[in-house]
């Protein structure tokens, strides 16, 4: 199963993404599902976790990062479960706010 760190923004409060090619020093975050480095085993999810979780502890710009394991449906990331489709759209009683209202998918 792949998968991919998630983690809150602490200036929006919105969910973010590990983004690609981020490493240790220098860490990107992405507010679309899309960006998001894909950990294709374990011992790579528990590398881009660590990464993760370095820069919360000291750049302060998210808070409680984390991994979601993700699937390829059609070219496009979508969470495995659903906890993590409503954090990555928003609620699903109102499909005219959050993320899926602005256009984007997971």
């Amino acid at each position: 199963m792949s998968q991919i760190v998630i983690a809150s923004g602490l200036g929006s409060g919105r969910v973010v993404f590990l983004a690609k090619g981020s490493k240790t020093g220098a860490v990107a975050w992405g507010g679309l599902i899309e960006v998001s480095e894909v950990a294709a085993d374990d011992a790579r999810a528990a590398e881009l976790l660590a990464i993760a979780e370095a820069d919360a502890a000291t750049q302060n710009e998210v808070v409680e990062p984390y991994l979601i394991d993700v699937e390829d449906k059609g070219g496009q990331l979508r969470p495995t479960k659903y906890r993590e489709v409503i954090r990555c759209l928003g609620p699903t009683v109102r499909e005219d706010l959050g993320k899926q209202a602005e256009g984007t998918s997971a």
